[in-house]
């Protein structure tokens, strides 16, 4: 039988190789290519870790594309045990099928104070869309929302992805600056980009860029008025976010989440998801669902694999989790 073995992928940080160790299981476990691909099961091949499975049908072109925006995993082989009478393993690259039009520095360059790493950023984009009703769309007409958006990170995994982009975030220093690397990035690379600056009145301020076909919006004001801020654009069908870290009490993150909820689902296309992660070291998971299922309608997801998410970040966060959350199907 022939086998799939997707490469780990690779990192400069041992903490980051464990992150994507640990999570890349259940990325490809809920990706398109799942369908084609049986017995998951982690192997180390000449130094270099792969998750191994048993190819059941042909990987098609739906499924290269999927593997080929994973990111906990990089490269793909076809493997078999033996060839022309000789032991192996015998491995045979398997070509994906993306081609993304943004330079690795879109995501990679730009480092500020709390930036959530790319590759786990990608990670909760690929979960929330392979769990939504919009699992087998093209990330080309797919939109992501961040409504907690920070430094940009979110948004800008999400045009690497192909997805249109929108971010909400309160402090005005982060919006600016990371409208200005946006901007400079694209005067770099001599892309074509059509900006508007917009005040809204008594709620705030907000960029759009189109590029390329895409649209990047970075709304200023509080995430609770998501909706005046991105007024005038379609809903999200994805809504991803990295909780604030640092806070010593919950009771401030019960806050923001009380107040954020009902807006968040509210902008929510119908069968979109939300996802999120939250430092669960101070704040167990079974609380932080019991937030968010007594504030909005949406339903976590609460069975395998998305109730084994949990991972070491750092000496500081030893215990971050993940919510994935549903709206109600289309009709």
């Amino acid at each position: 039988m022939h086998k799939l073995l997707a490469q780990i992928a690779p990192q400069r940080s041992t903490q980051y190789a464990s992150l994507a160790e640990a999570l890349a299981p259940t990325e490809l476990q809920l990706s398109a290519a799942a369908r084609c691909l049986t017995d998951i099961d982690a192997v180390t091949l000449g130094g270099q870790r792969y998750l191994r499975c048993n190819i059941a049908e042909p990987i098609g072109a739906a499924e290269r594309e999927a593997l080929a925006t994973l990111a906990c995993t990089s490269a793909y082989f076809d493997c078999v045990d033996s060839l022309g009478g000789e032991p192996g393993p015998w491995l045979r690259p398997i070509e994906t099928q993306f081609s993304p039009f943004w330079p690795d520095e879109l995501v990679s360059a730009r480092r500020y104070k709390g930036k959530t790493n790319e590759l786990f950023t990608r990670f909760l984009c690929n979960i929330a869309r392979h769990t939504s009703a919009y699992a087998n769309t093209p990330w080309r007409e797919l939109r992501v929302l961040d409504p907690l958006a920070g430094g940009g990170t979110t948004l800008f995994v999400a045009l690497a992805l192909g997805a249109h982009a929108f971010g909400v975030e309160k402090i005005a220093e982060d919006v600016t600056s990371s409208a200005a690397f946006f901007r400079q990035l694209c005067k770099e690379q001599d892309i074509r980009v059509v900006e508007k600056e917009e005040r809204l009145k008594g709620v705030g301020r907000r960029w759009r860029f189109d590029v390329n076909g895409q649209t990047l919006v970075y709304a200023n004001g509080d995430t609770a008025n998501a909706e005046k801020l991105l007024n005038g654009f379609k809903r999200p069908h994805l809504i991803v976010t990295d909780l604030p870290y640092g806070i010593q009490h919950n009771g401030p993150l019960i806050d923001l989440l009380a107040n954020a909820l009902p807006a968040w689902e509210g902008w929510l296309e119908p069968g979109g998801a939300l996802t999120f992660s939250w430092d669960a070291t101070r704040f167990p998971r079974e609380e932080m669902i019991a937030v968010v299922e007594s504030h909005c309608r949406l339903r976590v997801s609460n069975h395998p694999p998305y109730n084994a998410l949990e991972h070491t970040v750092d000496r500081v966060i030893k215990r971050r989790d993940v919510i994935v959350a549903n709206g109600p199907a289309r009709t």
